[in-house]
Order: structure tokens, then sequence, then C-alpha cells
């Protein structure tokens, strides 16, 4: 049975070359993402707002257009009403009220009156005060910073120095651009969107651990080969296994997206274009940049690169 391959053995794809492309490229995506950020701002959701959430079992099939019409009469301002689960199952948002928890409180007396006796079922409601929002925020940045720390001290020891800056600088530039796309598209930043930049830290730095892998073992097998065409040998040895990743994994997340719901949408499409963003990174940033960070002393540069002064190991006998 003949097996599946989207790439083909022996590529001799020149990616080296092309960072003169990815890496002001990747650059001006961090750049923008970050003034955006501080510009824009992201559409923080009621985890970090503070709100009330509130879930309900609905008679029959949902007409979400009518309770968000009738919940408007409320003018409780900013109200998200999306299917949930189920066609009958309603999840309700409301962002927090000016008056503290009695305020909060109020709102769930007043959605009680109004939807209880047309047989509406409430099953969960939650109230999420403004400190419990911060304190929210608080432990998801250390979460991520937490988490690329631990990166550096693992690929450190696993591997050199040069490694591990390549890799945080690799993840960094993958969470930058994800939290430009939430505020491009002003998706709803909670605690799902913080759970899917970890996951898309893991993703990377796998995808990125695994190039950097075949490289380490190029290095010793290849002595006299200039680094940019050990780099590319290394890249082109392990292409087929990242994109057949990569594609996998988005069929599994398209799948997700268009089938999940409104619910896990906003995560789902952090979630493709974070394996996206990540496949990219590893292959023109990860390797790359061990070029910048100088990580043989052998005088194999971009000379070597431009000349073609690369010794490559002669072909094995065909027995």
């Amino acid at each position: 049975m003949a097996l599946l391959r989207l790439i083909p053995d022996n590529t001799h794809y020149r990616f080296m070359w092309l960072r003169k492309v990815s890496f002001p490229l990747s650059i001006v995506m961090a750049v923008a993402s970050l003034a955006l950020f501080f510009t824009v701002g992201l559409n923080y959701g009621i985890d970090f707002k503070g709100g009330t959430i509130i879930e309900m079992k609905t008679p029959g099939v949902a007409n979400i257009a009518q309770i968000r019409s009738d919940i408007g009469t409320l003018n409780l301002g900013d109200v998200q009403v999306q299917q949930f689960g189920d066609p009958d199952e309603v999840l309700v948002r409301v962002e927090e009220q000016p008056g503290g928890e009695l305020a909060q409180q109020a709102v769930v007396g007043q959605m009680r009156a109004m939807f209880e006796k047309e047989d509406f079922e409430f099953r969960r409601v939650e109230v999420v005060g403004p400190r419990v929002s911060g304190e929210l925020a608080i432990a998801g940045s250390i979460a991520v910073a937490g988490s690329l720390f631990a990166i550096l001290i693992y690929i450190w020891f696993r591997f050199e120095w040069q490694f591990a800056v390549g890799a945080i600088l690799t993840t960094v530039n993958d969470v930058l651009v994800t939290i430009g796309l939430f505020v491009i598209l002003q998706l709803d930043f909670s605690l799902s969107s913080i759970a899917a930049v970890l996951t898309i830290i893991g993703y990377s730095l796998n995808d990125t651990v695994v190039v950097y892998d075949r490289i380490r073992e190029n290095l010793r097998k290849y002595k006299k080969m200039a680094l940019p065409d050990l780099l590319d040998k290394s890249i082109n040895e392990t292409l087929s296994r990242t994109v057949l990743t990569s594609v996998t994994t988005l069929l599994a997340l398209i799948s997700l997206y268009v089938f999940g719901g409104e619910v896990i949408q906003s995560f789902t499409l952090a979630m493709i274009f974070g394996i996206l963003i990540g496949t990219y990174s590893s292959i023109f940033l990860a390797a790359p940049f061990l070029i910048l960070l100088r990580l043989r002393n052998d005088g194999s540069s971009d000379d070597a690169e431009t000349k073609g002064t690369a010794q490559a190991p002669a072909p094995a006998a065909k027995t």
C-alpha cells in the first residue's frame, strides 16, 4: 500500500536564503502586533472584565434572536447570547454593571424574572467580579511567562545556548503575532484564549525541537559543511514530518471551527492561526536564528553560502 506523502523525499529547498525575507517580515508582524495591542487593545471577555455568565435551557429550540431582543429591553449594556451545546441550550454573558456585587446579583434577578415564567431552566450562574478578573489576568500572564522561561532552561540544558535563545525568539514571535490576530479581529479574549496561546507555544516548541534535534545530529556528522547548507539539509530532512503533522492537526481544528459552535470559535480560530504561524516559524525562523547567533565558529557563514564552498558528503554507493 502506497504511503501518503505531501512532501517528496530528498527535497533540496534553500530555506536559509529566504531568511532575507522571513526576518524582516516577522519583525514587521511582531512590531505591528505590539503597536495594535497598546493602541487598539484586546477585546477582553467576562473572565477579565468581570460580569455575569448565565447558562439556560429553553423549553424548545432556542430562538437566539428573540432572547437577545428580550434582554436588550433591560438596558444591561454589552450582552452576548449564543447557542451552547444542544439546540435548546443558551449561554448569556452580561458585562459588569456599576454598583458592585449587588448590581450583578440584580442582573440575575432580572433575568430570572423575565425567563423563568417561560419555563427556562437556569443551569449555571457565575458572577465574576473585577478583583477576580484582575487576578485571572495576572495568573494568565504568569502562566505564559513561566512557560517561556521553562522552555529556555530546558533547551539550554538539552542543546546549547544558541538553540535556547532561538527557540525563545521563535516562540515569542508566535505569541505576539497570535495576539495581533485577536486585536485585529477583536476576538473575545478569555481564559480559553490563554489556553490557546499556551497550546500554540507547546506546538511551536515541539516543531522547533524536532528541527533542532536533526540539526544537532548533522552538526556531528558533517563537521566541514557550511552552516547555512547544513541547516537547509536538516530542515529538508524533517520537512515531510513537519508538514504532515500540521495538516492533520489543521484538519481536526477546521472541523471544530465549522461544527463546534460559536462558543469555541474564537479558541479554534486562534489555534488554526497559531498552527500556521508555528509551522512557518519552525522552518523560516528557528534555524536561521542559529546563523544570526553564530552557532558554529568554523568560518562557515554567509560567504560560504554565496560562494558555494560547502562540502557535502559523497553519496553512499548503491548496492
